[in-house]
């Protein structure tokens, strides 16, 4: 039996958590849940599977969430960053599930690491931000991480049984998002619900525009270079608009294997949870028969900046990639609260950046320090873009 603490559980990789534990009741138990504002979704949740504890982001909505629950709900209620950090580290629970959206993961999910918690990693900012801190702190506490984005989850299973130092390339593929056939000079009419219309996966809001942009896919350019030990000459963003190749790996002697399944989250969080088995999930094999040709094309970085940007966040290293992250966050808020358009989220990511003094070596301390600097100027340049 697995003791779970989710972090996160009323987003899309939360809830598909809770659906597996539901579908394995022998393998999992909820211990801790955490949301940031959906207070009527955590209450059912914490109804059906009675967690120890329950976090929300401040107190007025830990207020709201104990109202709603049947008086005899013994689960213990708390609010803010160390009430998420209470969860990630709870006694009970042995895996973290990092769920949490944007840069918000990143201190919860490095304190379920100093508590010894297996983690389950969907957070990828965590590593965006701070992968050589967070990696290091991990292996000093012998915490394993596996990561549950499916690209990064296939390419774990493909470098599973294989010596490191024969990988020689990652191929991470990206559905291409709601505008692979947009053309450029459409860009500046798209409003968010065009963005969140995503032709492939069902996720959040912040995620979604993010995929929309390929900056999604640069953020796990990012991740999977801090979390394989690779450089990004190693890695190679292809587009594959048929989402059943979820990443490939390259070997030294010219073999490449690539994770291939229906494109279902479930899939990544079970094996995730389960690692080194495999559930029986129902899930179908893909139908080869009737898919017909399987495509990769590159990316085209003029269309779509923001991935570039990433590109050029990877090679500057050091507090650049928080930055960026910071940036991003900053700007696909203002998109969805139209404050600005879709093509300035790359012209706030750009300008934030180059006013930055990257250090290269940072402590955690610096990278947070980076991370709110980053928030000011972005907002600063997203104010000037609204006059």
């Amino acid at each position: 039996m697995k003791n779970i603490s989710i972090l996160g559980s009323t987003g899309s990789i939360g809830c598909n958590t809770l659906n597996i534990v539901q579908m394995f009741p022998e393998r999992f138990s909820v211990k801790a849940l955490t949301a940031k504002d959906n207070v009527v979704l955590l209450a059912k949740q914490i109804e059906k599977f009675l967690p120890e504890a329950a976090v929300v982001f401040n107190e007025k909505m830990a207020i709201e969430l104990k109202g709603m629950l049947l008086s005899g709900n013994k689960v213990r209620i708390m609010h803010g960053l160390e009430g998420y950090k209470a969860a990630a580290t709870w006694d009970s629970a042995d895996t973290v599930v990092s769920a949490m959206v944007g840069s918000a993961g990143l201190l919860p999910t490095l304190a379920a690491i100093e508590a010894g918690k297996q983690v389950a990693l969907a957070n990828k900012e965590t590593l965006v931000m701070a992968g050589p801190v967070v990696l290091k702190r991990a292996a000093e506490k012998k915490v394993k991480i596996i990561p549950v984005d499916s690209e990064h989850s296939a390419i774990f299973q493909c470098i599973s049984g294989n010596r490191i130092q024969d990988m020689k390339k990652i191929f991470l593929t990206a559905s291409g998002g709601p505008f692979l056939k947009t053309p450029a000079g459409d860009f500046a009419s798209i409003i968010p619900e065009d963005a969140l219309n995503h032709p492939t996966w069902q996720m959040g809001n912040k995620i979604s525009v993010d995929s929309a942009t390929l900056l999604n896919k640069g953020l796990e350019v990012l991740e999977a270079q801090s979390l394989f030990g690779v450089v990004r000459e190693q890695i190679e963003v292809l587009i594959h608009p048929q989402s059943i190749v979820h990443s490939m790996v390259s070997f030294k002697d010219g073999s490449v294997m690539a994770q291939l399944s229906v494109p279902d989250m479930k899939l990544a969080i079970a094996y995730a949870l389960s690692h080194p088995e495999r559930l029986e999930m129902a899930l179908p094999t893909p139908d080869f028969k009737n898919i017909g040709a399987l495509t990769f094309d590159a990316p085209d970085l003029e269309k779509f900046p923001c991935l570039s940007l990433a590109y050029d966040a990877c090679a500057e290293g050091g507090t650049q990639p928080a930055v960026l992250n910071a940036a991003n966050e900053v700007s696909v808020d203002a998109f969805l609260t139209r404050q600005i358009s879709f093509i300035h989220i790359p012209m706030v990511i750009q300008k934030t950046m180059a006013a930055h003094r990257t250090q290269s070596t940072p402590s955690l301390s610096d990278i947070m320090d980076a991370d709110r600097w980053a928030r000011e100027k972005a907002q600063k340049i997203v104010a000037q873009l609204r006059k």
